[in-house]
């Protein structure tokens, strides 16, 4: 029996269905790790993979950086968290504000999911309202609030966007207070906020929806958001737990919006459970005494510090570099999808893109949402990239790292093509 093996057969013991991460896992199940390093991982059992997941984002300078490393081991020789503010918090959101125009003040908290609850809570304080408007099928956490319409389907999901639970038992009243709106449609969402308006506290919006073809939001509909959400006294969210890593100034300082407030995440704990909320001072300062906002390990030192030697590395020329490798890797994909007469196409933003097995364009939830037919490809392309020692998300979807290399490139297109091929075999194309 092999490691993998036998640790799955202790996870089914003790873990409901024998994993803690949905998000991670797939068929049979999947394998385990024992260490990482640079761009690439090594299971249990020896076999060397290049990983192209990076903890779903998180890790955008790979596996163990030295200068994280060094930062983590020389914090958790003074102590790893405190009952107390430490100067670590400081330096973190000074960082931050100084790279973002609309950051004055700045919020820790331990995940993604908490700075969305903290983010929605402090508009509701801030506006006395309740409700909240989000983009169909747009993944903003595990929120209550949060999480309507993340999973709607054609059988569900009306002509229009309407709210449709993700988790049985949701309650009737959580439905209420969501409403939904469809990506890029500027009509849509001024009819619902000429309607709803001064109901809704807060319109939350990613910037780069990963379910709409992880492309920017159209230009006129950021406007749009802005100028209406201004109109109707709601505020602005944008949500860039992931969106962050598409610029030094995140998606906001890219492609504009000037949000009221703003969700962090993932790649500014470098590789450590970390939240935030970044926002206007007016709006920051106004709710802080009326939200509540605490956590065991918020702000804790070796997170702080993590994430400050991470984004400190994070430079231009770093972002510069990952925004050329992403088109470059993507180009390549391209022509072999070209030169195989595939079925498929891959479409994506700097350094995360992702892979679909149809060719309609991908603009919204509803063009991006998988038939029976594409979720199975997703899983045979997933599984083939495996065989080549080449570890994506299960969705298809890659994050690169600042540490991938010409030869980590070479690898990724070599096993895009074989997956490729066995794409255009498997469906007699």
């Amino acid at each position: 029996m092999s490691q993998t093996d036998n640790l799955r057969r202790r996870a089914l013991e003790v873990l409901p269905g024998g994993s803690t991460r949905s998000a991670v896992w797939f068929d049979p199940y999947p394998f385990y790790v024992a260490s990482g390093s640079g761009s690439h991982i090594v299971d249990v059992d020896g076999r060397d993979f290049l990983d192209l997941t990076n903890n779903l984002g998180v890790l955008i300078h790979g596996h163990a950086h030295p200068e994280v490393v060094a930062a983590v081991q020389n914090q958790a020789a003074l102590g790893s968290c405190f009952a107390l503010p430490t100067p670590s918090e400081i330096d973190l959101a000074e960082l931050l504000c100084e790279r973002v125009t609309g950051f004055e003040r700045v919020r820790f908290i331990n995940t993604g999911s908490e700075a969305v609850a903290l983010a929605i809570k402090a508009a509701r304080a801030h506006t006395g309202r309740t409700k909240i408007l989000k983009l169909e099928g747009v993944y903003h956490g595990n929120y209550d609030f949060a999480e309507i319409s993340n999973y709607s389907s054609p059988d569900n999901w009306g002509n229009e966007p309407v709210a449709v639970a993700t988790v049985p038992g949701t309650p009737q009243g959580v439905l209420d207070e969501v409403l939904v709106t469809q990506t890029n449609d500027v009509d849509m969402l001024q009819r619902i906020l000429a309607a709803e308006g001064d109901a809704i506290a807060a319109v939350i919006v990613d910037p780069v929806p990963p379910r709409c073809g992880m492309t920017p939001l159209n230009s006129d509909f950021i406007a749009a958001l802005r100028d209406l959400t201004r109109a109707h006294g709601c505020l602005l969210i944008y949500d860039e737990v992931i969106a962050f890593r598409f610029g030094h100034s995140g998606a906001q300082g890219r492609w504009g919006g000037d949000p009221d407030l703003t969700t962090l995440g993932k790649i500014i704990g470098g590789g450590y459970p970390v939240g935030a909320v970044a926002g206007k001072a007016e709006v920051m300062e106004a709710t802080a005494k009326a939200v509540s906002s605490s956590g065991t390990f918020t702000a804790n030192p070796i997170t702080m510090k993590a994430g400050l030697a991470s984004m400190q590395a994070l430079d231009e020329a770093a972002f510069e570099h990952l925004e050329t490798m992403g088109e470059r890797i993507r180009e390549g994909c391209r022509q072999i999808i070209e030169r195989l007469g595939a079925p498929m196409q891959v479409s994506g933003t700097g350094s995360i893109f992702s892979i679909y097995f149809h060719q309609r364009d991908v603009v919204d939830y509803r063009s991006y949402h998988k038939s029976a037919e594409e979720v199975t490809a997703t899983e045979r392309f997933h599984q083939v990239m495996l065989e080549h020692n080449v570890l994506i998300a299960p969705t298809a979807t890659v994050f690169l790292s600042t540490v991938v290399d010409a030869d980590d490139e070479a690898l990724i297109l070599e096993a895009f093509e074989a997956a490729a091929t066995d794409h255009v075999n498997s469906t007699g194309d």
